[in-house]
């Protein structure tokens, strides 16, 4: 192995013990382990206190420790949703060439990945009617992160206002506010009304120095925007750009964002492809062409080949019949690694790609009109339920007078934390999102328990 060193042992530590030692004297300390705090009590002793097992004992030890593990059905939504996935998905998704892939960075062996990756672009521009989709993002909290930096960035003008409703998630705010700190933006709230945005807030909220107006549809409670264009139109009054916050089933039902003045949408793909994974998804972004050098992460494109390779080395055949095959590739990465840090617009270093694959599968898989017909389930289902649950006395439901997609508010007379600690006793799990409201989610995945569930949420909101 070269490069390494032999008085260490190691191929990683290259530096003889004089060249160790002439580094440590020019930064002022006697020892690398100088270099560290690390208390006594997290300090590696060299033992990782493990007992040894065999195979079949720790297969046993694993069994029964994720034996304690409630078993619960879960009608919760805010973020996370389950469809059920094809094992198609899976059965193609896992397979090697698949799974052991990092990002596509050499063409010439990744066509069929690139290809992947550039019909999933195609699914959200598609679905989006924005020009540009990228492959990919972390999530929806980063992906509605990076929406505010581009948007301070091709901003004619100066601002540092960031516009988001007063329901947003408080983990995606999180992260809004740790990527906008360092470049000094600002995160306002605008107020949010029976559901749904106030125009009159907003319009109060939105000045000069506003460079985003963020704004969800679906929302937070699980309401469908009826004032997407309004929204759109105040933005753009004031030079601001207007970021929609959706999922790829909702959008195949809702309005098309284009369409209502979106100059970026932003949200979770993963809501196809992958099960409810509390932290794990995939980040949707999609924007206008005129922004297309200020994507984060990377978008795939296609071209097509001109000069076989083999009439290049001179062995023969045609060139010509190779002109017009398509071929793939990263056509824009922007992050530190590939160009001048200074005109870096990212520092994402792991996409999602095997994620954004298994998103693309299940699209593919579903069609058009089977994913518009999952949407217009995800409309009956939640009013339905929210019918059943507001025939029990003592519970209203909805609690906001609009259509719903998923997912809505329950109002109860009875406090919400003792009625969902009981039907989480009775294996079931809502969210408590007030003193005496809970939220319910719908969906495919658990339709077929809602029967038991509205009889046990009648005996628990007596």
């Amino acid at each position: 192995m070269t490069g390494g060193n032999a008085s260490t042992g190691s191929p990683y530590a290259p530096h003889t013990a004089e060249e160790t030692a002439a580094m440590l004297d020019a930064v002022g300390v006697g020892s690398v382990e100088d270099l560290f705090d690390i208390p006594e009590s997290v300090r590696f002793d060299g033992e990782f206190g493990i007992e040894t097992r065999t195979e079949q004992a720790t297969r046993r030890e694993l069994q029964r420790t994720l034996g304690e593990n409630r078993s619960l059905t879960e009608f919760l939504g805010r973020g996370h949703y389950s469809h059920y996935v094809p094992s198609l998905v899976d059965h193609l998704a896992d397979r090697s060439e698949f799974l052991t892939s990092y990002t596509q960075y050499q063409p010439e062996v990744t066509q069929g990945f690139l290809q992947a990756l550039f019909e999933y672009q195609s699914m959200l521009v598609e679905l989006t009617g924005l020009e540009i989709a990228n492959a990919s993002m972390y999530d929806h909290a980063t992906a509605l992160a990076e929406s505010a930096l581009l948007a301070a960035r091709v901003r004619k003008t100066s601002g540092n206002r960031v516009l988001v409703p007063d329901s947003l998630l408080p983990e995606r705010r999180s992260v809004l506010e740790n990527y906008t700190d360092g470049p000094g933006l600002v995160v306002d709230e605008y107020a949010m009304d029976d559901g749904n945005v106030d125009l009159d807030s907003l319009a109060e909220a939105t000045d000069e120095e506003t460079v985003l107006v963020y704004a969800e549809n679906p929302t937070t409670r699980g309401t469908i925007e009826e004032n997407l264009t309004d929204i759109g139109a105040l933005a753009h009054d004031h030079d601001a750009l207007f970021c929609l916050g959706t999922d790829p089933v909702a959008l195949a039902l809702l309005q098309e964002p284009a369409a209502v003045g979106a100059d970026v949408v932003v949200g979770d793909a993963a809501t196809l492809g992958l099960p409810t994974s509390y932290g794990m998804g995939l980040g949707l972004f999609a924007t206008r062409e005129e922004f297309v050098r200020q994507v984060p992460g990377r978008l795939v494109g296609v071209s097509e080949e001109s000069v076989a390779p083999t009439a290049q080395r001179g062995e023969g055949g045609d060139a010509a019949e190779a002109r017009g095959n398509r071929a793939y590739t990263l056509t824009l990465q922007t992050r530190e690694q590939h160009i001048r840090r200074e005109r870096a617009t990212s520092n994402i270093c792991t996409n999602q790609a095997w994620v954004a694959l298994r998103t693309a599968m299940h699209i593919a898989y579903l069609g058009s009109s089977g994913l518009v017909e999952l949407a217009e389930k995800c409309v009956t289902l939640a009013d339905d339920l929210a019918e059943r649950l507001d025939d029990i006395s003592g519970v209203q439901a909805p609690v906001n007078d609009r259509h719903h997609f998923r997912e809505f508010v329950a109002r109860t007379d009875q406090p919400a934390p003792p009625i969902v600690a009981d039907l989480e006793e009775r294996g079931f799990a809502v969210h408590e999102v007030g003193e005496h409201e809970v939220q319910v989610c719908v969906t495919d995945v658990n339709e077929h328990a809602v029967g038991e569930f509205v009889t046990l949420f009648a005996e628990v909101a007596k």
